[in-house]
């Protein structure tokens, strides 16, 4: 089942008065899910301070994942178990993926084939279920509640639990470290 993540948007109307613009469930355009892994942006800003003029889903476009430059994204990713995941991202070709997405896949790291680093920083929190952060050194179970503020590092995910586990993501643009 596709991830679904209920999003309610405000913003203004002709006179300047606060309304609701959306009340949707975004949909998962091509290239946001691979391997078991959904994911939804619910929104992204594309400069810094952001810009709260105009209705217009900013969201709407190809995947890719890191946020635009300058910029922010919020978004939700559902990780299925690893026994369900882990060959599915082995025996993917993610070079062509990576370079479409903007971000760097780390093939040779032998502890889990999900390996990659963003230029960005990212505020990872848990929702529902748990989840191993892995650095290159280390590792750290996370449970819902748990924030992790990731800083332009290698990193991969890792479910071991026998159920998904659900992360809101809210990443910024950043200077590569």
């Amino acid at each position: 089942m596709a991830l679904q993540i209920r999003r309610i948007v405000t913003g203004h109307d002709a006179r300047g008065r606060s309304i609701f613009i959306i009340d949707d469930t975004p949909k998962m355009p091509s290239g946001r899910s691979s391997a078991g892994t959904s994911a939804v942006d619910l929104w992204e800003t594309s400069a810094t301070p952001a810009d709260n003029s105009g209705n217009a889903d900013p969201t709407d476009h190809p995947f890719r994942l890191p946020p635009p430059q300058q910029g922010s994204v919020l978004r939700v990713v559902e990780y299925p178990p690893d026994k369900e995941r882990f060959a599915a991202l082995r025996a993917k070709d993610w070079s062509a993926d990576a370079e479409r997405q903007g971000y760097t896949r780390d093939a040779s790291n032998a502890r889990h084939a999900g390996f990659h680093k963003t230029n960005s920083v990212d505020y990872a929190i848990v929702l529902e279920g748990e989840i191993y952060a892995l650095m290159d050194e280390g590792e750290k179970l996370m449970k819902a509640g748990d924030v992790l503020i990731q800083r332009g590092t290698s990193h991969a995910w890792s479910n071991r639990s026998d159920k998904p586990a659900r992360v809101a993501f809210v990443l910024i643009d950043a200077k590569p470290a």
